[in-house]
């Protein structure tokens, strides 16, 4: 090898170490930044795992207490706050509070609720409508669906019209809710009678059961 090369490589290496000199202590801090991130984020994820675990059990605790008739069912609830397992918890309670004939309690129950997923709320919205044209406050319940487009909601809507003298307001809702529904539907049969209740007639394709 020509002393050429050896300096070339000897002034190479210098320069090298000369870089790492001015520049470990960041690379060292970068290295330590990314494996505090990755040991981070898997802390993160046990942790996320774990309060769902933990609130799995507090739901299980709560439906147990509500099947049972405990007194402090409403308070387990209550814990639950407003994630998901709250909102299907109160809907649970508020079926046990209709099941025991308290319906007044049923409604302040769905009324407490704070869905902010849209599905979970029109759920919400269509049983406390329903409880509130049985408690004749069916220009309440008309409000709670009136933007609904499911045939569950349009079916409260046409209940709610018709609970307040609006025949054909309640007539076609119903004729809207029939055309959402598939023909096989157990769920239809009974649309039509309602809509025959209110004065209208089910179209052929309409009547077919």
């Amino acid at each position: 090898m020509a002393i050429d090369d050896l300096l070339d490589e000897h002034e190479q290496s210098e320069r090298v170490l000369e870089w790492l000199r001015r520049n470990g202590a960041a690379l060292v801090g970068g290295l330590v930044l990314g494996l505090g991130a990755i040991g981070g984020w898997k802390w993160w994820q046990h942790h996320e795992q774990q309060q769902l675990m933990q609130a799995a059990d507090r739901y299980q605790a709560a439906i147990q207490a509500i099947e049972s008739g405990e007194a402090r069912a409403g308070e387990q609830v209550e814990q639950l706050g407003d994630g998901l397992f709250g909102i299907l918890a109160s809907l649970e309670l508020a079926q046990s509070q209709v099941a025991s004939g308290d319906s007044a309690a049923a409604i302040m129950t769905l009324r407490d609720i704070n869905a902010g997923d849209p599905a979970l709320a029109a759920i919400v919205d269509q049983r406390l409508a329903r409880l509130l044209i049985d408690a004749d406050q069916a220009a309440d319940a008309l409000q709670l669906v009136a933007s609904g487009s499911t045939a569950a909601a349009l079916e409260v809507r046409g209940d709610a019209a018709y609970a307040l003298g609006q025949p054909e307001r309640a007539r076609e809702a119903y004729r809207q809710a029939l055309s959402k529904i598939d023909v096989a539907s157990p769920q239809r049969r009974i649309l039509e009678l309602k809509l025959i209740e209110v004065g209208g007639t089910p179209t052929s394709t309409e009547a077919q059961s």
